[in-house]
């Protein structure tokens, strides 16, 4: 049976078709970085059903996250000591089997445990799906590959939340953890079938050995871990205002200092910071960071302005990023097609002006925001996000030899999962304060002696006698609506400043593109080694 499948999906030359091994370890890498978001909206439920508080339950989020930036810088040296394909099945097999704990956790504990697990299993998808991409791509059609792995990073986080709000309405919230498990038993058999280890990554194994380098791995997890959990409580913990905060603060300082020295003098090293040194790679992890941080913080705060702001559901605000997804899904073959034809400088930068036009259209938006306008607005900066993902790998490995794929894919991940955990830290912080400050000015105008407020004040209350309400009633009827009314706006007006703030920011990345080296030919012939 195993004979007659592997023979079917040969190509001429005896070789497995790498189409389907780009496919086969995309499934499981999609799942992940569902998980990333799909938890958001299910949150309420899991808190109500497992008797936890809504600031205890946030830990279901927070232990996921933490977990997985401590596996994906380790990825590339695990990959190197155990083998990158019995690796890669072995975060396949925990994230599948601790999902299905998830959604039998009885409590709040246990499934902060398991989600611990998972994270960890998913911590390790990512880098390695891309390395494999790498080495069973040539170069020149390496763009077409990773924009297979693009759709699973870009558009999972888009229809995350809608899929969570809908699973967890129409089943229960147990159900977004259980689906993780059919994609990854398939994902398991089929990696099993046709995935091998090049040869190279055997004869690269032998020489590394088996030393462990325990202070490294120890200091990086110590900063990781410490970091994450900063950027995920520091709003809801008024940052330094809390001792817990500074109490991590100081720990993620002795981590990643540490670690940092620590790693450029190990011989050996868990994460070989020297990359770094290689210019490409360095802007591209740049790059990387900051794509995430625009990518994941829009994709929070659409949303939030769409349901808090216009009454939408979740599921209708979720309606609303879709069409953007498909549009990165029609654009990412042509971009893979692009990217061996045309210098990556210019994919990129265009995909960084286009979507920074879409957030300064964004930053534009009121309250009489129409259904269509959101959907278009959302298309657009999905238009300009398609150039980007691909381009950015391309440039990334252009000049790294392939034994150093493996670690070069744990870091630039790690700089995108970084940059989105610190993009939601600051939308989420900025959006709080900035609502504070609009709130302040405006009711500067809110009193007595403004002839707007006084004849405002007039009309409604008018309008709430002749309806049936009382004189007395009515007054406080109509100064609670028009304080109402002064939140919605400082709201809006503190949304429009961060979309005005992801844009600037999408700019300013522009300049730092021209440090990359240019191509000696087009894309897809810049040597490897």
């Amino acid at each position: 049976m195993k004979n007659k499948l592997i023979s079917k999906l040969r190509m001429p030359d005896g070789s497995i078709n790498p189409w389907v091994i780009a496919v086969t370890v995309t499934l499981a890498t999609f799942m992940e970085v569902l998980d990333t978001s799909i938890a958001n909206v299910a949150l309420p439920h899991i808190s109500g059903n497992l008797s936890a508080g809504a600031d205890e339950s946030t830990w279901v989020l927070t232990s996921y996250l933490v977990s997985n930036a401590i596996v994906l810088p380790l990825s590339g040296w695990l990959s190197g000591i155990l083998g990158r394909k019995r690796f890669y099945m072995s975060c396949v097999a925990l994230f599948t089997v601790s999902s299905f704990l998830c959604g039998l956790a009885p409590s709040l504990g246990v499934l902060v445990f398991f989600r611990i697990l998972q994270g960890a299993g998913g911590g390790g998808l990512q880098p390695s799906e891309q390395a494999i991409l790498n080495d069973t791509f040539p170069l020149s059609k390496r763009g077409m590959a990773f924009a297979v792995y693009g759709l699973a990073v870009v558009v999972a986080p888009t229809i995350g939340p809608w899929l969570g709000g809908y699973i967890t309405d129409s089943f229960s919230w147990r159900w977004i953890f259980y689906i993780n498990v059919p994609v990854g038993i398939i994902s398991l058999i089929l990696t099993s079938f046709l995935v091998s280890d090049p040869p190279y990554m055997k004869r690269e194994s032998v020489k590394r050995g088996f030393r462990i380098d325990y202070i490294g791995i120890g200091l990086i997890s110590l900063g990781l871990g410490s970091m994450q959990i900063i950027l995920d409580k520091g709003q809801r913990d008024d940052w330094f205002a809390s001792n817990f905060i500074w109490t991590f603060a100081v720990l993620m300082f002795v981590g990643v200092i540490g670690a940092i020295l620590w790693e450029l003098r190990e011989k050996n090293p868990v994460v070989d910071l020297r990359m770094l040194k290689n210019r490409n790679f360095a802007v591209a992890t740049v790059a990387m960071f900051f794509l995430g941080f625009v990518l994941y913080s829009s994709t929070v705060l659409i949303p939030q302005f769409l349901q808090q702001l216009l009454g939408y559901t979740a599921s209708l605000a979720g309606a609303a990023l879709s069409p953007g997804g498909a549009v990165i899904m029609c654009m990412m073959p042509v971009v893979g097609i692009l990217v061996s034809k045309v210098d990556t400088r210019i994919l990129i930068t265009f995909g960084c002006i286009v979507s920074a036009s879409a957030l300064f259209v964004m930053a534009g938006w009121n309250l009489q925001l129409d259904y269509g306008h959101a959907v278009r607005a959302r298309m657009l900066q999905s238009f300009g996000l398609a150039f980007l993902f691909i381009p950015i790998n391309v440039s990334a490995f252009a000049y790294v030899p392939r034994e150093k794929t493996n670690m070069g894919t744990g870091i630039i991940n790690l700089a995108r999962n970084i940059g989105a955990s610190v993009g939601i830290a600051t939308v989420t912080t900025m959006l709080e304060r900035r609502t504070q400050s609009h709130q302040a000015r405006l009711m500067e105008n809110v009193n007595g002696y403004s002839t707007a407020y006084r004849n405002m004040m007039n009309a409604t209350q008018t309008k709430l006698v002749s309806a049936g309400s009382s004189l007395n009633h009515a007054a406080a009827q109509a100064h609670g609506m028009i304080y109402s009314t002064v939140q919605r706006q400082a709201a809006m007006l503190a949304f429009l400043d961060n979309f005005k703030m992801l844009g600037i920011v999408f700019f300013a990345v522009i300049p730092v593109l021209l440090l990359m080296k240019k191509p000696k030919g087009p894309a897809g012939d810049v040597p490897v080694h």
